[in-house]
């Protein structure tokens, strides 16, 4: 274990100002306060808040950081309160370890919605003093270099996947690439142990056969730079870590013997300029590999990474990877947020800059949704890209993600944008909402005031604020949706009894219903969860009946879809007599929400409840009938149409007939609507049994290699 004048004198060695009396006491409080206490590997639990504040000192971070590693685990694993801590050190260090104890009251929970909630903490948190983050971060790392005296495998790789999903994109987004990948290669050992210890045994080998290379490629960078006057600081070549190349074959689906770039080439020099320079240099003895060129100094990665990335047909006509930077980028790319943490700055940081802009982004998200999944789900996205840099009319730069479209684009403007957008021009020419931008885009997004997100957005944008936005507009708008419709229907079903409905006539029965508002009463029988019945039920205290006269337009001697008069019905909620048909342009299934249209002389339709031809019918409540599936549906068979595009080559056709075949499913009718040389696009009306038979065959078929998309389809 780290001795107390170590720490102490590894401080003091950058910042000769360092409150040594304070350290001592937080060293000497932390270590009374855990006394006896053991780690899983045996050592005292004391050793883990000294590695953590030790690992924190090689970041230079101020006292404040180091003592609240110190102190990080006392108030949550002893009998230390934060009173005693505010007391002893003061409200910065007492708010920074209360910070991190509230994350730690939620880790190793294997519920999704509890790393979820844990994670919105963990944002929280760090939004207030970014310090909290880099004393967790520093607190995973140790973690996970001593995971393996864990005796349960299932806690293990629990801990080792959040450290992946989570911790590590997090230390990547404040760029601690360095941090970053020690996490990923502790996590990716704890997961998947063989493929990680194959990586090193051939990385061993290559390193025996190959090391006098690496050298002689660095003297052979050397010689160049200084033969064209300059005289760079250093140039070294740096190995991949094995989880890096471990997710490069899994990306690019490659073998380990045909990874080009396992050992990446740096060239550190005094300034910018000579950044460029050096480029030059280099590009005028070596042929250049096409499309492998990044400046990221004129346009800094969202986390602040500059360098100049370039590869090159170098000796022996192997291609290698060059990065060139000054010594302060390389400060930057290797440690980030903490390599601008000199002990001279006493204030917390700010969240100012476009490096600290996703961590608004993320608040933002927070914001739109109350499901603590959904928002782990879009803040995983936003932390999972490869970057693309698109300019706004006025020349501005906008870091998004890989794939990202126009509608990306106006909700990274402002959430006002992406709700008024109505089109897009990029480059000058008008384009459709899900054309991919690339880099370098001039980007227009046209806006109408009357405009409001389409629903359908959600299926091609790539951001977490994009989709948190359009979700909770869908939310919205949906909601009242139901809400409308509930009151129709109550309306409908007491105008039948011969009773006049009002809303006031719902609020006394709201506990009984177990609703905390009217409109939730309205909203649940709007969508089916909530029966009519049992609001008239409740609010009368008699139990409806079905009207004795039908209304003018119903016609008995109408024929039901599905067979004679004593058939069973697959419907509930019909009139008996009436006909029923099945909507062509929703093609509803059991397993779906439903409701049906009364139309004069045809009985009623059943359409799904989302289906966009209900809108026709928006101002006709009294043709809504509320209506659900039976369990005689199961007894029968119905026609779910899918959309696919499939590659244009043999037996393509054939994989698909074969899935839904295999599936149980039957073909009643196919028609091909596009066709070009590399794709072709067909409609298959399939009969299944209900929507999850439906949803095995679609989820079967996006498996096959031939499928490139295939999607419930309605018109």
């Amino acid at each position: 274990m780290r001795r107390q004048v170590d720490l102490v004198e590894k401080i003091k060695s950058y910042d000769p100002d360092a409150d040594e009396d304070a350290i001592n006491r937080a060293y000497v409080f932390a270590m009374q306060a855990h006394g006896s206490q053991k780690r899983a590997s045996g050592d005292p639990y004391f050793s883990h808040p000294v590695e953590v504040a030790y690992f924190l000192t090689s970041l230079k971070l101020d006292t404040a950081s180091i003592i609240t590693a110190l102190l990080h685990d006392t108030v949550e694993d002893t009998e230390a309160t934060i009173e005693q801590i505010t007391d002893l050190f003061g409200e910065e260090i007492a708010a920074l370890v209360d910070g991190v104890t509230k994350l730690n009251q939620l880790e190793l929970k294997s519920e999704s919605s509890k790393q979820a909630e844990n994670f919105r903490k963990l944002l929280l948190a760090m939004s207030e003093d970014l310090r909290v983050l880099l004393v967790k971060l520093a607190d995973r790392l140790h973690n996970m270099s001593t995971i393996h005296f864990i005796k349960s495998e299932d806690k293990r790789h629990r801990i080792a996947r959040e450290t992946l999903e989570i911790y590590a994109p997090l230390a990547e987004r404040i760029g601690m690439r360095q941090m970053k990948e020690d996490l990923q290669d502790l996590a990716f050992g704890a997961l998947y142990p063989e493929a990680r210890d194959s990586i090193v045994t051939r990385m061993e080998f290559l390193r025996r056969q190959g090391g006098a290379e690496v050298e002689r490629i660095e003297k052979k960078v050397s010689e160049l730079l200084e033969k064209g006057g300059l005289q760079p600081i250093q140039v070294y070549g740096r190995e991949k870590k094995p989880f890096s190349i471990w997710h490069k074959m899994e990306m690019k689906n490659i073998p380990f013997e045909q990874m080009s770039d396992i050992v990446a080439f740096r060239v550190i020099v005094k300034s910018i300029p000579e950044c460029y320079q050096a480029l030059g240099i280099l590009h005028a003895e070596f042929h250049t590999v096409p499309g492998k060129f990044k400046d990221y100094i004129s346009t800094p990665k969202s986390n602040g990474y500059q360098s100049i990335h370039t590869s090159v047909i170098g000796p022996d006509q192997q291609k290698i990877e060059i990065q060139i930077r000054t010594l302060e980028m390389h400060d930057v790319a290797e440690y980030g947020v903490a390599a601008h943490w000199t002990y001279k700055q006493k204030e917390k940081a700010t969240h100012e800059g476009k490096q600290f802009r996703w961590i608004r982004e993320l608040l933002e998200i927070l914001e739109q949704t109350d499901d603590p999944e959904e928002f782990l789900e879009n803040t995983k996205m936003e932390m999972y890209h490869d970057q693309v840099f698109c300019f706004t009319p006025k020349g501005d730069i906008l870091a998004l993600p890989r794939g990202a479209t126009p509608v990306d684009f106006a909700f990274a403007v402002h959430s006002g944008v992406g709700q008024a957008c109505v089109g897009s021009k990029v480059n000058g020419r008008i384009v459709p909402l899900k054309t991919v931008l690339k880099n370098g885009d001039q980007v227009e997004i046209i806006t109408s005031k009357n405009a409001t997100p389409s629903p359908s957005w959600e299926r091609f944008v790539v951001t977490g604020k994009a989709r948190a936005e359009i979700r909770r507009f869908t939310r919205i708008a949906q909601r009242q949706e139901y809400i409308n419709l509930g009151r129709a229907i109550l309306v409908k079903t007491f105008k039948q009894e011969g009773k006049e409905f009002q809303d006031k006539m719902v609020e006394p029965f709201l506990a009984r219903l177990n609703k905390k508002t009217i409109e939730d009463v309205f909203a649940e029988v709007g969508e089916g969860l909530l029966g009519r019945n049992k609001v008239y039920e409740t609010i009368v205290g008699d139990v409806l009946n079905p009207p004795k006269k039908k209304t003018p337009f119903l016609i008995s001697k109408l024929k039901k879809l599905n067979g004679g008069g004593k058939a069973s019905m697959p419907i509930k909620g019909l009139i008996p007599g009436m006909a029923i048909h099945y909507a062509g342009c929703c093609h509803p299934i059991p397993g779906d929400n439903i409701v049906g249209i009364v139309t004069t002389g045809k009985g009623i339709t059943i359409h799904v409840m989302d289906c966009d031809t209900l809108e026709n019918y928006s101002d006709n409540p009294e043709r809504w009938i509320d209506v659900s599936w039976d369990a005689a549906s199961q007894n029968h068979s119905y026609v779910g149409r899918i959309r696919a595009n499939l590659s244009h080559e043999p037996a393509a056709l054939a994989t698909l007939a074969n899935v839904i075949s295999q599936e149980l499913g039957n073909i009643s009718n196919l028609k091909i609507t596009n066709r070009t040389p590399d794709f072709f696009e067909l409609l298959v009306d399939v009969e299944v049994k209900d929507a999850r038979h439906l949803n095995n065959i679609l989820a079967n078929l996006r498996s096959k290699p031939v499928v490139q998309s295939v999607e419930r389809y309605s018109s």
